[in-house]
This record gives structure tokens, C-alpha cells and sequence, in this order.
């Protein structure tokens, strides 16, 4: 997933150089006016995102946002705050992300709201319900910021806040972290880490857990494999930085023996299965992210 800076920055307009040019006539199409209309209306929810061009001294590269920048130049607007891409590819951008995560949509709306713009305007520039835009402006009540960090570049679903709601802020940083580590951030999996969740680490213990399609023993069942899980998550954690130095020193004495022509004709007549092993390791590009079997 493509990163962001931490802190927006504001650019002129000139600072910009757009990635794809706008077909003709592109300020006569619906699209157009309703983003212009949005934008007159409360100012830009969604940032255009840029990167830095090396080759060029304070230029930054458009990768989203066209349409908005080509409306501001539109209405005379010089200035417009942008998000700050970490990817220095536009070419891969849109593979990565083609709009806001959840929790900067959030931010966005807070600081349409503390500019004035009201929840009714927001809500019909961005077409949606004001119910919608309440619910977005409240997301991250009773959330841990440390869970709020780990999660503000991530398409969390919205109902996920909710779930995060019901446990301890200890509990909402572990839920993230094991969000992260599977690249899932539906609610089904955020209902399934809240039923596998021990009433000692929930913000109401004595309110009975309710989730769809469980019952009370199966949850009973997921809390003892997730206290389990995380045990043996502790111990893997414990022994990884020295695993890794004796993977690492493993695979460059391998390196060093394939290396002789003699010894790999050797493997190759007598035990072909460990050449073919070993030869496997040595290609390794990262020892962290797969298992070594002998």
C-alpha cells in the first residue's frame, strides 16, 4: 500500500505538473461541474496527492487530483493543500490507491467542519446521506491512537470503528496490528478478533459479546486459540532477530559452497534433492518473509 507524509503541505498551482493531460472540452462535462460545484461549496474535501521531483527543485508531480487542480485554476484559486505521496512512481499510483483512506476522509470532513462549512453542504457536495457524514465525523471517538496511526493510510471499512469501540485501547492496538500483518480490514474479520477477544480486554465485560453466525461456545473456543496464538507469537518474536542471523550465516556458507564446482557436482550425483534445496535458499532475496526447509 502507498504511504503518505505525515503533515500536508500547501503548493501553488505552478508548483504542480499534472501526469496526464485533460481531454478538450473536459470544463462543459457533468463530472466537471458537480466537482466545481463541490469545491465553491466547501473547499477541497479530498487533497490532490503529489510527490517531489527529484530532478527539479520544489516541482512535485500530480499523481490524483486532476480534475480538482484544472477547477482551481478554473475559479483563480492559486493555492491547494496536498497530501505527499512516499512512492516516487506516478506510473504505479492508481494500482496502489485511488482515493482517501478511511481515517484521512475523516480528518478531511473535521476540518470542513472547523472552517464552517456545514454538515448539510458536505453531505450534498459529496452525495451522500447526513447521516453518512455524522457517523464519518465521529469515526475515531473511543479509538486508541496508537491504533489511529497504524491504521490512517488503510481502507479500513467504516463499521470497523465501531467493533474497535467495544474493546480496550490495549486490545484495539493488537486488533490493528493483526489487521496489518493480514492486509484484511473488513468487518467480518474485525467481528472475528472481537469474538476471539477476552471480557477482561472489552470496555464493557459484563455486556454479553454478540456475533453473527457464533455462538457463545464458539467464541469461547476463539478466545482460548488467540490467547494461545499470541503466546506463540511472543516466542517467535523472542527468537527472530537470532533465527535471522543464523539464516543469514547459513545462506552465505551455501553460497560459499555452491560456489565450487566440485561440490555442487558432488550434491548433484549423490543427493541432488539437498542441491536443489540449497540452490533454493542462496536465490533468496529475504530470509524474513518465507520459511527455509532442509
Amino acid at each position: 500500500m502507498i504511504g503518505f507524509e505525515e503533515q500536508m503541505i500547501t503548493l501553488k498551482l505552478e508548483q504542480i505538473a499534472a501526469v496526464k493531460k485533460l481531454t478538450a472540452g473536459i470544463q462543459y462535462t457533468e463530472k466537471f461541474k458537480q466537482i466545481a460545484a463541490s469545491i465553491k461549496a466547501v473547499g477541497i474535501i479530498e487533497p490532490p496527492v503529489v510527490f517531489a521531483d527529484k530532478h527539479a527543485k520544489d516541482k512535485y508531480i500530480l499523481l490524483d487530483g486532476h480534475l480538482r487542480i484544472e477547477v482551481l485554476k478554473t475559479i483563480g484559486v492559486d493555492k491547494v493543500c496536498c497530501l505527499v505521496s512516499k512512492d516516487d512512481e506516478a506510473y504505479t499510483y492508481n494500482r496502489y490507491i485511488n482515493r482517501l483512506s478511511t481515517i484521512q476522509e475523516h480528518t478531511m470532513i473535521l476540518r470542513a467542519i472547523e472552517r464552517g462549512v456545514s454538515e448539510e453542504k458536505i453531505a450534498t457536495a459529496l452525495n451522500v446521506n447526513i447521516s453518512s457524514i455524522r457517523h464519518k465525523r465521529n469515526l475515531l471517538q473511543g479509538i486508541s491512537a496508537e491504533a489511529i496511526d497504524l491504521l490512517k493510510d488503510k481502507h479500513v471499512a467504516a463499521h470497523v470503528f465501531p467493533i474497535l469501540r467495544k474493546m480496550k485501547q490495549v486490545r484495539q492496538v493488537e486488533v490493528a496490528l493483526f489487521m496489518n500483518d493480514a492486509g484484511n480490514y473488513s468487518v467480518s474479520y474485525a467481528e472475528a478478533l472481537f469474538a476471539a477477544t477476552p471480557p477482561d480486554q472489552l470496555t464493557d465485560p459484563a455486556k454479553p459479546k454478540k456475533v453473527r453466525g457464533l455462538d457463545n461456545d464458539q467464541m469461547a473456543r476463539m478466545e482460548n486459540e488467540m490467547i494461545s496464538l499470541q503466546r506463540e507469537y511472543g516466542l517467535i518474536e523472542e527468537n527472530y532477530g537470532e533465527d535471522i542471523l543464523h539464516l543469514t550465516l547459513a545462506k552465505a556458507y551455501l553460497s560459499t559452497l555452491l560456489g565450487n564446482a566440485r561440490v555442487v557436482c558432488y550434491l548433484a550425483q549423490h543427493y541432488s534433492e539437498f542441491l536443489s534445496q540449497f540452490q533454493q535458499i542462496t536465490e533468496m532475496k529475504s530470509l524474513s518473509g518465507k520459511s527455509v526447509h532442509t
